[in-house]
């Protein structure tokens, strides 16, 4: 608790470090993302990672005595590149509201500090859905619907993705699925999904597909972009993890707190990834 702290060595020793704890854990607890997405967490400082790939070899046939000359030039060829920025926010707290808000100002700073840093990470990896190149279903202003889903999952089989498989939607997208007039028919193999979806707005596996719901799906006007994907198709890449600095503002007779951290995201195998776009209007 912070009321009642009147000296700064048992801020910086108490009040300092129970935030920065309390705020770590937010961010984690809160992000979606960086559970389904590659993660690189070497800390390799302020430079760009690359994935390169090598070229196919395809067999071809050849007569008897025919003398081949059209080898695969076996050389690399960049594929992704993720390039890491520093990201920051600031909370200043007076000396005196440290001391007399009731509603405990270093549970609250915490909490939106962490939060904050949660939302920023998983938006950034959302975004990167527009980026996946393995196809596209669905059309900007249209309806979601089952088809849709399942030919996202064609997609995948048909391209060879490798499992696991996640799709995440925006929670107007998969209220169309929840509402649609075809689900009952679509699954009525799967009787314990159709009560899900039609009773407990239930998130689960379907079709071998492990399905999400965030309202933090990137969105252009009402259209929400989703997606299917292989967690190799987007990565995010910790060069420093969060770190919290006070800063004494005597003048001001208050505390300055900046939280900071450098990391990249982005696509890393774009073509491991469906892009699914629907209308997501609130009410539709």
């Amino acid at each position: 608790m912070t009321t009642g702290v009147s000296d700064i060595s048992s801020l910086n020793s108490q009040y300092i470090t129970a935030l920065y704890e309390d705020a770590v854990f937010v961010a984690r607890e809160q992000n979606l993302m960086t559970r389904l997405v590659r993660v690189f967490n070497d800390q390799a400082g302020d430079q760009t990672r690359s994935l390169s790939t090598y070229p196919s070899v395809t067999p071809v046939a050849v007569g008897e005595t025919d003398d081949f000359s059209a080898p695969t030039v076996f050389g690399k060829t960049n594929l992704s590149t993720l390039t890491p920025a520093e990201y920051i926010s600031q909370v200043l707290l007076t000396d005196r509201r440290l001391a007399t808000d009731p509603q405990n100002a270093r549970q609250d700073a915490a909490l939106e500090m962490g939060q904050a840093f949660a939302t920023q990470i998983d938006q950034a990896l959302l975004q990167d859905f527009a980026s996946l190149t393995g196809g596209t279903v669905g059309a900007s202003g249209s309806t979601m619907t089952w088809a849709y889903f399942f030919a996202g999952v064609s997609y995948m089989r048909d391209l060879a993705i490798p499992k696991p498989w996640y799709c995440v939607l925006d929670p107007w997208q998969w209220h169309d699925l929840g509402v649609a007039a075809a689900v009952a028919s679509t699954v009525t193999n799967a009787p314990q999904f159709q009560d899900a979806v039609m009773r407990q707005w239930y998130v689960g596996t379907v079709a071998g597909v492990d399905v999400f719901v965030s309202g933090n799906v990137y969105k252009s006007g009402n259209d929400a972009y989703g997606a299917f994907f292989n967690p190799n198709a987007l990565a995010l890449d910790i060069r420093r993890d969060l770190r919290l600095e006070p800063e004494r503002d005597a003048s001001k007779r208050a505390w300055e707190l900046n939280m900071t951290a450098l990391y990249a995201h982005g696509v890393w195998r774009p073509a491991f990834g469906v892009q699914v776009i629907s209308d997501a209007a609130a009410g539709g």
